[in-house]
C-alpha cells in the first residue's frame, strides 16, 4: 500500500520515509484502542464474566498488542523494500510470516490455558463442578495441536515441503515408535485413563496386584503421582494401569459393617431373643442404610461359642463418621447382649477327665509340705 502526498515534494522528504511515519502511526493508534478496549473490558464488573470472555480478556491481550505492532512494522518494511528496492529487506518476509503464525499460536495457547483455569474456577462456572482430569486433559490435547499445527505452517513458509516431511514421517515413525515403546505405552495408558476415568485427580485408589494405594494427585500423559497415606510420593507408569486391577474406594456409596459376635455356650436358650432384638435396633438405626441387606443370624457352632454373624451398610462413607457409626453399633448390641444376662465369649478350653481319674486323684495322699 503506498500514499501518494504530492505537497511534500517541496519539503525535500522522500515519500516513503512519510508513509513509514503514518503506518507507524496508524500501528500506534490501532494499539492504543485495542489497549483501551481490553482495559474497559478488565475494569468491567466481575459479575457478568464467564470462562469464555474472561480468558479472552486475559489470554489475548498481551499477543494481540504485539501482533498489531509486528503487522504494522512488517507493513513499514514493505514499503520501504518497494521504495528502496534493497535486497536485504526481501528476506524479511519469511521472518514476519514465522512472527506472524508463533503469535497467533501463542496467543491461542493463552486463551486455551485460561479457559482451562477458568473452567475450574467455581466462581466462573457458577459453582457447576467440572472433572479436573477431563477438562486438563482437552487443554493438553488442544495445545498440542497448535503447537504441531504452527510448527507445520512455519517449515511450510520457510520453504520446506510438508508432503515430503510427513512421508518421512510415515517411515521413520515405525523406527522411533519402536524405540520409544515404553513411553508411547505410557502416554496410550494416560489416553485411555482420561477416556474411560477409572479414576481422577483427588480419588482414593488402591490395586490389590500392586503395592499401591494413595490419593491421585496428578495425571500425566507418561506418568500418574499418587500421595500414599505415609504422604509419600508415588510414581506410576501409565501403562501400569493398564495391566493391574484398580479399586476406587472413592466412589463407594456405602461402608460396610461385618462382625462374628460369640455368645457363651451356657447362653444357647437366649440366642434367638439375641439375634431377634439385635436385627430389630439394626433396622431402626436411620445410620444404618435401608436400602441395604440386613443380615443378623445365628451362624456357627464355635470351638468356644455361639456365632452370631452381623453383616451390614451405614450411611456415611466418611472414614471417621463410619468408625464412630460402627463403635454405636457394636457398643449397643454388647448391651443388647448383657440385657439378657448374656455374655460375650472368649476362648475357653475344658478338660474333660475320666471318673477313675478323679477318683484316685480324691484317695492319693497328699504329699509331705
Amino acid at each position: 500500500m503506498s500514499f501518494s502526498l504530492p505537497f511534500l515534494k517541496e519539503l525535500d522528504i522522500p515519500q516513503w520515509v512519510i508513509q513509514v511515519v503514518i503506518v507507524v502511526l496508524i500501528s500506534g493508534v490501532i494499539n492504543l484502542i485495542a489497549s483501551r478496549v481490553f482495559a474497559h473490558l478488565s475494569r468491567d464488573d466481575r459479575t457478568h464474566l464467564t470462562p469464555w470472555n474472561d480468558a479472552v480478556i486475559r489470554g489475548l491481550r498481551t499477543p494481540v498488542t504485539l501482533l498489531i505492532w509486528v503487522i504494522g512494522f512488517s507493513w513499514a518494511v514493505d514499503v520501504i523494500a518497494k521504495a528502496t528496492d534493497a535486497v536485504l529487506l526481501d528476506g524479511l518476509s519469511n521472518l514476519r510470516d514465522v512472527i506472524i503464525i508463533t503469535l497467533v499460536g501463542w496467543s491461542i495457547i493463552r486463551f486455551i490455558r485460561q479457559l482451562e483455569r477458568n473452567f475450574l474456577n467455581p466462581d466462573l462456572t457458577s459453582n457447576k463442578p467440572n472433572d479436573p482430569t477431563t477438562v486438563v486433559a482437552i487443554g493438553r490435547l488442544i495445545r498440542i495441536v497448535i503447537i504441531i499445527t504452527c510448527v507445520l505452517f512455519i517449515l511450510q513458509s520457510l520453504g520446506y515441503s510438508i508432503s515430503g516431511l510427513l512421508a518421512f514421517g510415515g517411515v521413520g515413525g515405525l523406527a522411533v515408535g519402536y524405540a520409544a515403546k515404553d513411553m508411547l505405552a505410557n502416554f496410550f495408558g494416560g489416553l485411555m485413563i482420561y477416556l474411560d476415568k477409572p479414576f481422577r485427580v483427588g480419588d482414593w485408589i488402591r490395586s490389590p496386584d500392586k503395592n499401591i494405594e494413595g490419593y491421585v494427585e496428578y495425571i500425566g500423559w507418561r506418568q500418574t503421582r499418587i500421595k500414599t497415606f505415609e504422604k509419600r510420593p508415588l510414581y506410576v507408569p501409565n501403562a501400569t494401569f493398564a495391566s493391574i486391577s484398580v479399586e476406587n474406594p472413592s466412589r463407594m456409596e456405602n461402608r460396610r459393617i461385618k462382625e462374628i459376635v460369640g455368645l457363651r455356650y451356657q447362653d444357647g436358650h437366649q440366642v434367638e431373643a439375641i439375634v431377634g432384638e439385635i436385627r430389630q435396633y439394626l433396622q431402626d438405626n436411620n445410620e444404618i442404610a435401608k436400602d441395604k441387606i440386613i443380615l443378623v443370624s445365628f451362624n456357627a457352632f464355635g470351638p468356644s461359642s455361639l456365632d452370631i454373624f452381623i453383616y451390614c451398610f451405614t450411611c456415611t462413607t466418611d472414614w471417621a463418621e463410619y468408625l464412630r457409626v460402627k463403635q454405636e453399633v457394636l457398643v449397643r448390641i454388647m448391651g443388647i447382649i448383657h440385657s439378657y444376662n448374656a455374655d460375650i465369649a472368649f476362648p475357653t478350653q475344658t478338660l474333660d477327665l475320666p471318673e477313675e481319674w478323679l477318683s484316685y486323684s480324691e484317695q492319693a495322699p497328699a504329699k509331705p509340705a
